[in-house]
């Protein structure tokens, strides 16, 4: 499939609850609140959280997307398919996965690329994804610009899982420029060392995001984005600070509203990730 000019970030682990869908949110909300058009899909397509953590309801889902482009691609509109989240001046979109688990049995890869596809209007394409390495994931991952890989390492077990999935991405040629390791809920443990753990991944961690499960959780109560249900936390800062990494920006320009300044950063953006692609 031809590529678009969209930043495409998948993210994506080896375990389940681990802060998959609250980084995909926060990211989504992030790129928004720079003013950047973003919508957020929940590739999770038997157990996806986007929407429930988010409050939101919508009767059509990516199921109903799918069945629309594949019967009718020429008169096939993205923007029908899609929820709006809205919070004070923050607003992005979401495409919903199905609502029946014999629906996410019948998505269709191909089909599932040519609606990613669609969405190039967007700035921000963020992919929410199932802890698997599926068929769908890794056509997932072959269109992203940045795989952000998240993992903790509180225990052996999860940081076994989490190198079998590196080296897993490595074997698959994703380039190393290309995969971000993030740490989630760092600083929960003392006995297990970032460092060894980045000898035994051949590798250095990218960003670190600090445990906080209070917030995390208030968040997911009240419906909105750690900027906005705890915006003096620690979390919510690190959030800000992987927003701004990514967009290759120091953390003092956050508030910025120049859109001659986000379109060359986002030209900037593309053209340092997508290079090797």
């Amino acid at each position: 499939m031809e590529r678009h000019n969209s930043v495409v970030i998948a993210v994506f682990s080896t375990s389940a609850g681990i802060g998959k869908t609250l980084t995909a949110i926060n990211l989504a909300a992030g790129f928004a609140k720079e003013g950047y058009h973003t919508c957020l899909v929940d590739l999770d397509l038997q157990f996806g959280d986007v929407m429930s953590y988010l409050h939101l309801a919508s009767e059509i889902t990516l199921f109903d997307a799918q069945k629309a482009i594949l019967e009718n691609p020429e008169d096939f509109e993205i923007m029908e398919y899609l929820t709006e989240y809205r919070c004070a001046n923050v607003a992005f979109s979401v495409l919903p996965p199905p609502h029946y688990i014999e629906e996410a049995y019948k998505i269709d890869v191909a089909a599932m690329e040519q609606i990613i596809h669609r969405l190039a209007g967007f700035n921000f394409i963020i992919l929410d994804l199932t802890s698997v390495f599926s068929a769908l994931n890794l056509a997932m991952l072959d269109l992203s610009t940045i795989i952000n890989y998240i993992g903790v390492i509180d225990f052996l077990p999860a940081i076994k899982n989490y190198r079998i999935g590196y080296d897993m991405l490595l074997r698959f040629d994703y380039e190393e420029s290309k995969i971000r390791l993030i740490e989630s809920r760092a600083a929960s443990q003392n006995f297990i060392h970032v460092e060894d753990v980045e000898k035994l991944l051949g590798g250095k961690f990218y960003h670190h995001l600090p445990n906080d499960f209070i917030s995390a959780d208030k968040s997911i109560r009240l419906g909105k984005p750690l900027m906005f249900a705890a915006p003096t936390e620690n979390l919510t800062k690190s959030y800000k600070q992987l927003v701004m990494r990514y967009m290759d920006r120091d953390i003092k320009e956050y508030s910025s509203n120049s859109s001659g300044l986000k379109e060359k950063l986002l030209s900037k953006f593309i053209a340092k990730f997508k290079k090797s692609a």
